[in-house]
């Protein structure tokens, strides 16, 4: 999530009276209570990204759904349309079986997949959205695009990602809150991201998982020096996972002077995955100590956040989705840290939620009455990896029927309902994948 895409600085919450709508939040003995807040209008800027021929997209304007051929992300007018349909369909059909069945799962999650097929230009790398503002590249949202093509069948379209990765991280083991497609470097001058190195480890871990044996270790060795540098950069910033990080931009892409939830955890993952990695490349040493860091780190997080209800700072109330990189798929699945997670969700999303029935990023984030599929599909997410399956699927639901009328995800949608904003979300495409392919292992 970039800041940029949101229309002003987030605040703690404030309920004011008056503004544009209400929102009833309880009762009193004379009746019903209203608090009004400021209801948030964006535009949607496309309806879907569809391809006009091999290797070229266009974004599809708001209104314009039925320029595009029904259930794929093919313009009707493109030359052998037909043709470039039926490529998708086999490309679709190459997936995992739960990917094209019938009914909402496989609805959502063929959509999902095109999507962020639409988003991957002809080098490979997946975009986070076609907009101008979003044709960059986040490493949290590429390393989340690589994970769902690899739990979804489609583990060869995984590798340009982790090469990207490899490409431009620094010689330090950081990385960049987003880059230039081409890799020359970032597209303007905000502060880099310390959660990047756990989300570099842990998508080379899923896509890793996802090879024969012989190719992992290939790209293995191909990716050692980018796991080694992020491995360094983890501990070294966590002091072996014995202390908390220092404050970083997370997710929100803000400044922020104290350590968040969203620094702390995908670190915390992100040794834990080393750890997986070493083992795999037979370096012992190395495995034992990322193991050791990782199960510090997580029991510090528990210690510190984990007793107050996973906020976003520590001392404060403010639940955040970050809950969400805590548990399965992020971090092992441990029982204790698991149960938590599970206990702390539905206040969480309570507190998180918005108007239209999505969360926003944390009950501290401004309350304009917009919901964020991104948030919204994580909190799905953290639901299946904790064993609420039921909830997951809700909160699927609620995603799957506030798509454009083209049928893809967008990154927003308001007080009233309407996606707004970008669409489609490459993260938000590859949340709605990895919380299906949870929910599939787990009926497995």
């Amino acid at each position: 999530m970039d800041v940029g895409r949101a229309s002003s600085h987030p605040s703690r919450r404030t309920l004011v009276l008056g503004g544009v709508g209400a929102l009833a939040l309880g009762s009193t003995v004379g009746g019903t209570m209203l608090w009004r807040s400021r209801h948030a209008e964006v535009p949607l800027l496309s309806e879907t990204v569809a391809v006009e021929s091999t290797g070229s997209a266009v974004a599809v304007a708001p209104g314009d759904a039925a320029t595009v051929l029904p259930g794929t992300r093919v313009l009707r007018r493109a030359p052998g349309a037909a043709a470039l349909a039926v490529d998708e369909q086999h490309w679709l059909d190459s997936g995992s079986a739960w990917t094209h069945t019938a009914g909402t799962t496989g609805d959502l999650a063929r959509g999902a997949l095109l999507d962020l097929r639409a988003l991957t230009l002809p080098s490979g790398l997946p975009v986070a959205g076609w907009a101008p503002a979003w044709r960059y590249v986040w490493p949290r949202d590429c390393a989340h695009v690589a994970a769902a093509l690899a739990a979804t069948g489609h583990v060869d379209e995984a590798l340009p990602s982790l090469r990207f990765l490899a490409r431009v991280q620094a010689a330090n083991g950081s990385f960049e809150a987003r880059y230039l497609p081409d890799g020359s470097g970032p597209p303007d001058h905000r502060a880099g991201q310390l959660d990047g190195v756990g989300w570099a480890l842990w998508a080379t871990a899923r896509v890793t998982d996802a090879l024969p044996p012989d190719r992992a270790a290939a790209l293995l060795r191909e990716l050692r020096p980018m796991i080694d540098r992020a491995t360094d950069l983890a501990l070294s910033s966590t002091r072996d996972g014995h202390a908390l990080p220092p404050a970083s931009p997370d997710y929100w892409e803000v400044a922020e002077t104290a350590v968040t939830l969203g620094t702390v955890a995908p670190l915390a993952a992100g040794l834990h995955c080393a750890a997986t990695l070493y083992e795999r490349l037979g370096e012992v040493d190395r495995r034992r100590q990322s193991a050791d860091a990782a199960a510090a780190s997580t029991e510090l997080m528990m210690e510190r956040f984990g007793a107050q209800g996973f906020p976003r700072h520590l001392g404060a109330d403010d639940p955040d989705a970050a809950i969400a990189f805590v548990g399965p798929p992020y971090g092992p699945d441990v029982p204790a840290t698991t149960a938590a997670v599970a206990r702390a969700l539905p206040g969480s999303e309570i507190r998180m939620r918005r108007p239209a029935g999505g969360v926003a990023p944390g009950a501290s984030w401004k309350d304009d009455g917009t919901s964020w599929t991104p948030e919204t599909a994580l909190v799905a997410l953290a639901y299946a990896g904790s064993g609420r399956p039921a909830d997951a699927r809700r909160m699927l639901g609620w995603l799957a029927e506030h798509r454009t009328a083209a049928g893809s995800l967008p990154e927003k949608v308001l007080h009233d309902g309407r996606p707004a904003a970008v669409a489609p979300l490459g993260w938000t495409a590859s949340l709605v994948l990895l919380t299906l392919a949870r929910l599939e292992h787990e009926d497995g």
